[in-house]
C-alpha cells in the first residue's frame, strides 16, 4: 500500500529538539501533494467504514513518484504534512457529525515521541470541526522492527487519544504473527497476496480462515484489502472477515471520495 512516511533513515536524524524544528517549520517539505481516498466497506452493513488516505502528487502522480522525493532530513516534516493534509482533506469531504473513519498510513520510525507528533494533527482535526476518534493510523515495516517497544508507546498514545490502530500487509514481510503478538492493534490488514485467487486457493483459504478465528480469540478486527473479484469477496464473506477494500469497490481517486460500485447479492 502507499506511504505517508517513508524509511528507516529516520533512525540517522537528528536529536528530538531538531525533528521537532523540522515539524513545524513550513519549509520542510518543498514540493507539493495530495491525497487520494479509498473506502474501506463493512459488508455486513454495506455501509462506508473508513476511507484510506494515500499520498499522491500534486498533479496526480503515484505515491512513490512523491516518496522518491523525500530525503533523510525531511522525513519528520514529511510524516506531519501528510497527516494534517489528509485531515484537513477528510474535513472538507465527509459528511459532518458521521462515524466514518479516516485512515492514515505511517512509519514507526517517523514518530519520535508520540504525543508530541501527533499534536499538528489534533490541531488540524480541531481547526476543520474532524472528530479525532473517527482518526485511524496504520504501520508497517518494509524492514525488521528495530524498536517494539518503541511503537507499543506509539499504539498506546494513541490508543489513549481515542484512535484506531492497524498492522497493514498482515501475512507479508515482518508484519507477522510475532509483531501481533507484541503489538496488539485493534485492526489487521490482511496483505492482498493472501487475499488474491482466495477463492481457488484451499491454502490461502485456511491461512485467512486461521487468522480470522485467531482475530476473534484476541479482539483484533481483520480487514481484508486488495479485492478485486466477486469470487474473491464472497470467500472472504464466508470465512467471517467483515472489513474489505479493493478496486471490486472503488478505486482510489485524487481529491476526492470515489463512488462505490454495486457488489452486493
Amino acid at each position: 500500500m502507499d506511504r505517508v512516511a517513508v524509511g528507516r533513515n529516520a533512525q540517522n536524524a537528528a536529536g528530538g529538539t531538531q525533528r521537532c524544528g523540522a515539524c513545524r517549520s513550513g519549509g520542510g517539505v518543498p514540493f507539493g501533494f495530495t491525497m487520494a481516498f479509498q473506502p474501506i466497506i463493512d459488508i455486513l452493513t454495506g455501509k462506508i467504514w473508513a476511507y484510506e488516505a494515500l499520498v499522491r502528487g500534486a498533479g496526480g502522480e503515484g505515491a512513490q513518484t512523491v516518496l522518491d522525493r523525500v530525503s533523510a532530513d525531511m522525513i519528520y516534516a514529511f510524516d506531519q504534512a501528510c497527516r494534517v493534509r489528509a485531515v484537513e482533506m477528510a474535513g472538507a469531504l465527509f459528511v459532518p457529525g458521521g462515524d466514518i473513519k479516516l485512515s492514515i498510513n505511517f512509519m514507526p520510525n517517523a514518530v519520535y515521541e508520540p504525543n508530541a507528533c501527533i499534536r499538528a494533527t489534533l490541531a488540524a482535526a480541531a481547526r476543520v470541526g474532524f472528530d479525532k476518534r473517527n482518526l485511524m493510523f496504520e504501520f508497517t515495516e518494509n524492514e525488521r522492527m528495530q524498536d517494539v517497544a518503541h511503537v507499543r508507546r506509539i499504539i498506546a498514545a494513541y490508543r489513549a487519544q481515542g484512535f484506531t490502530t492497524a498492522i497493514d500487509d498482515f501475512g507479508a514481510g515482518y508484519a507477522g504473527l510475532g509483531l501481533l503478538a507484541e503489538l496488539h492493534p485493534d485492526v489487521i490488514k490482511l496483505d492482498m497476496m493472501l487475499i488474491r485467487g482466495i477463492d481457488t486457493s484451499a491454502v490461502k483459504r485456511s491461512i485467512v480462515a486461521a487468522v480470522v478465528a485467531l482475530g476473534a480469540d484476541l479482539g483484533i478486527e481483520p480487514l481484508a484489502e486488495g479485492i478485486e473479484t466477486p469470487g474473491e469477496l464472497a470467500t472472504l464473506r464466508a470465512l467471517g472477515v467483515r472489513l474489505c477494500q479493493g478496486y471490486l469497490f472503488a478505486k482510489p481517486e485524487t481529491g476526492a471520495l470515489p463512488p462505490v460500485a454495486a457488489w452486493g447479492d
